[in-house]
């Protein structure tokens, strides 16, 4: 009897310790496909089963994604880092559209604007996730354009319409309505108490379905010419931006009070780059430059090598705060120094980047009170050149010590909900070695629909700013991108992948991946413990959306820490808030070389799924 009870225990005990995440490991040897909705990663796997690779599977979750608007459409914007086995490289992806012509900022000022709008047709650039798609499958995919758009076709047919949609959809009602073509395609039942659809009814959209079948016509015309299917691929790009779906949605825009020409959309295009990188304990960490603000994680992690996190202890309140300095301080300095690279002035990447300047930076982090005063630094002390806007630097960092709050307008924040808010992620790996990491977004509901191509705009226009003392690298005009929060991650380690990573969210996406990696790396925690791991999260930047509020010691917590921890950071002048889920909706793909697999991490925040096998 005493062994029984003995074994029992055991069992009992076993059963708690093996099973400590609420969602298991997924565990694959050929492929993994992780992204924010269970169709989109079916669209993943269903392309995989056909013989695809990490970039076709990709393509079709991006397709998938952006037409069951899970916060993202196909008007908005791809960012992606590829890792292609065949060079042993990381190649970035920029898809991001451009501020359309007459988008200045005195054209903003003329309407009493501080920034450009948050909905509506004036917060819109260009189109960029179908270039990006196409692009990235046209270069380092095999499959079709026909093969990997199949499943998004198949939804916009019509799919049974998750909650997240159609009850955004009906919030927003009165708001779309002021868009005949949104209007069109959301509210599937004008007139009736709920207008627009619910959760399971089959949702189509016959636009969107138009639009996509054109570019599939222009493949299979491009192929029955005898063109590669490349070549054939970028006739199918060339339809969207310089034919007769540029003409449509140059249009529908105009039509309601937007400024994107057809010649805006021909002279866009997307830029294949080199990433970023820094080192951190013999791990190569890889991310977009400036024109979104993955530079940030780099930062964080450059400053946070110069103290010991493990003997601090996993969310300790020394830890908590360590990192909360850490990461408002390379967040200062992207709300200053960060924009698009490829219009001048040049951003001080160098400098930023700097291991000497992240240890100047680490040496003034106060171990005892949170500063509210954390501004931006002078990355040219580290790099070639001469800063060209210290008087804005010094005008800032002058407000911060004066008055933390009131050069941005005092006030709050919008709910912590809408800090989460927006955009998706895709993570693939394949066993011939590719491995893709995406965060597209943009043309969330309520999108503007332009025209009859069932296509939403994106409103990425809403991270610009207008006043050069603000952010000088950021001003909007016409041709440049915005700086974009959008940021997906890849590591190597002895030059083979190690972790493919990235998060949804606005300026809690760097915040959450900095944690997630830090638990892997420094806790030992495995892929799926680290992606439901409580988090906490700053709100001592800029927010990057409305009207770019911020909130000095705002600080989020999970309502699991422990009242010893509160109340030393209260100490610390911290203004605490609880919830009960705090770790970010994180997807990710560990790399296990000793056994030849891949484990998946795929979120328990939200509605994030994966598939491997």
């Amino acid at each position: 009897m005493r062994l029984l009870i003995l074994l029992s225990s055991l069992l009992v005990s076993f059963a708690v310790t093996a099973q400590r995440t609420q969602k298991p490991v997924l565990h694959g040897k050929h492929w993994m496909a992780i992204t924010g909705k269970p169709l989109g990663a079916t669209a993943g796997a269903l392309t995989f089963a056909k013989g695809g690779n990490a970039v076709d599977a990709a393509c079709a979750m991006l397709g998938a994604t952006a037409t069951m608007w899970d916060v993202l459409s196909w008007g908005g914007e791809t960012q992606a880092l590829i890792y292609n086995p065949n060079t042993g490289k990381v190649i970035g992806v920029n898809a991001l559209g451009v501020a359309p012509t007459g988008a200045t900022p005195e054209f903003y000022a003329e309407k009493d604007l501080k920034y450009p709008p948050e909905y509506g047709p004036l917060n819109a650039v260009t189109p960029g996730t179908p270039g990006g798609l196409m692009t990235m499958l046209a270069e380092f995919g095999t499959m079709s354009l026909k093969e990997v758009l199949a499943p998004a076709m198949q939804m916009a047919e019509g799919y049974p319409i998750e909650a997240q949609a159609a009850n955004a959809m009906e919030y927003h009602k009165e708001k779309i309505k002021d868009w005949p073509y949104s209007a069109k395609t959301y509210l599937t039942h004008p007139g009736e108490d709920r207008e627009a659809p619910v959760a399971g009814e089959i949702f189509v959209q016959q636009d969107l379905w138009n639009t996509l079948n054109k570019l599939v016509e222009a493949e299979a015309n491009a192929l029955k010419k005898g063109k590669s299917r490349k070549e054939a691929i970028y006739d199918a790009y060339d339809r969207f931006y310089k034919g007769d779906i540029a003409k449509e949605f140059a249009r529908g825009a105009q039509e309601q009070g937007g400024l994107i020409t057809e010649k805006d959309l021909g002279n866009w295009e997307v830029y294949l780059e080199e990433p970023v990188k820094t080192n951190y304990k013999g791990i190569d960490v890889y991310k977009l430059t400036t024109w979104v603000q993955g530079p940030v994680l780099l930062q964080a992690l450059n400053i946070l090598e110069n103290f010991d996190l493990k003997q601090m202890g996993y969310n300790t309140a020394r830890y908590i705060h360590t990192l909360y300095q850490a990461m408002n301080m390379a967040f200062a300095d992207r709300d200053f120094y960060y924009g698009d690279p490829y219009t001048p002035p040049a951003e001080p990447i160098e400098g930023l980047l700097s291991k000497d300047y992240a240890k100047a930076r680490a040496n003034t982090i106060d171990m005892e009170a949170n500063d509210e005063t954390i501004g931006p630094g002078d990355p040219y002390q580290f790099q070639d050149g001469d800063n060209p806007y210290l008087e804005y630097l010094e005008m800032w960092n002058k407000q911060l010590k004066g008055d933390p709050v009131g050069y941005l307008e005092d006030g709050t924040f919008s709910e912590t909900e809408g800090f989460y808010a927006g955009t998706t992620s895709i993570q693939t790996a394949d066993k011939d070695g590719w491995v893709v990491s995406i965060t597209p977004s943009g043309g969330w509901i309520p999108a503007v629909i332009a025209g009859n191509t069932g296509v939403g705009m994106s409103q990425r226009g809403q991270s610009f700013v207008l006043d050069s003392s603000q952010n000088p690298y950021n001003v909007i005009q016409p041709g440049q991108r915005p700086r974009a929060t959008l940021t997906p991650s890849l590591a190597l380690k002895d030059g083979k992948p190690f972790l493919s990573f990235a998060v949804q969210g606005g300026d809690s996406q760097d915040q959450n991946l900095l944690q997630f990696f830090l638990n892997m790396v420094e806790f030992d925690m495995n892929v799926q413990e680290s992606a439901e791991a409580p988090n906490f999260n700053s709100f001592q930047m800029r927010s990057s959306f409305g009207d770019h509020k911020i909130e000095p010691g705002r600080l989020l917590l999970n309502e699991n820490t422990p009242p010893w921890t509160r109340k030393a950071l209260r100490g610390m002048g911290y203004d605490l808030e609880y919830r009960e889920r705090t770790s970010g909706p994180i997807n990710a793909i560990w790399f296990d070389w000793e056994n030849g697999s891949f484990w998946g991490g795929s979120s328990n925040f939200g509605e994030d799924y994966g598939i491997g096998w």
